[in-house]
């Protein structure tokens, strides 16, 4: 079966004031015109995805928001993986692996260097580094999602530039 990873980094933050936490920094304007675009482009190329998977940190959970709105995904439907914040690869990939079989797409919002590491592993390419709000699809063909792990796929299409 044909699926999809849109994995997208967090887009661009306000840098952090004196003494504040790492997770609470919030997306600039910037950032949140860019998470627009990033949300209009992934609806215009797929759609919709069947589930958005975010780290809770509040610039991911917001760039997951801001996309769903524009994919009219239920906010609601979010999962938030405390595993995906500041995570290592595996991390990354254990959330995935986990996915019910039902879903065919599945769009990944969380933090570098692991998200870009985790592109590079599933394509067995050096892309370029994933930028604030920049989103990467690739496509792999698994029966299973757990089967993740042992599988690669191709750069399907990326969000903003051209990172191959």
């Amino acid at each position: 079966m044909q699926r999809y990873v849109l994995i997208c980094r967090h887009a661009e933050t306000y840098d952090p004031y004196p003494l504040q936490p790492d997770f609470e920094r919030e997306l600039t304007p910037e950032g949140i015109r860019k998470a627009n675009e990033t949300g209009k482009w992934v609806r215009e190329k797929y759609q919709k995805v069947d589930a958005i998977v975010a780290s809770p940190a509040r610039r991911a959970s917001a760039t997951a928001q801001i996309i769903a709105n524009r994919l009219y995904f239920d906010p609601d439907k979010i999962t938030y993986d405390p595993e995906i914040y500041n995570p290592k690869e595996a991390q990354l990939l254990k959330a995935i692996s986990q996915l019910p079989d039902s879903i065919a797409k599945v769009l990944i919002v969380s933090h570098n260097p692991a998200l870009t590491q985790m592109a590079r592993n599933l394509v067995n390419k050096n892309i370029g580094y994933l930028e604030p709000g920049q989103a990467v699809t690739i496509t792999i063909d698994l029966t299973h999602w757990q089967d993740i792990f042992i599988t690669s796929g191709s750069v399907a299409a990326d969000s903003f530039s051209e990172i191959i």
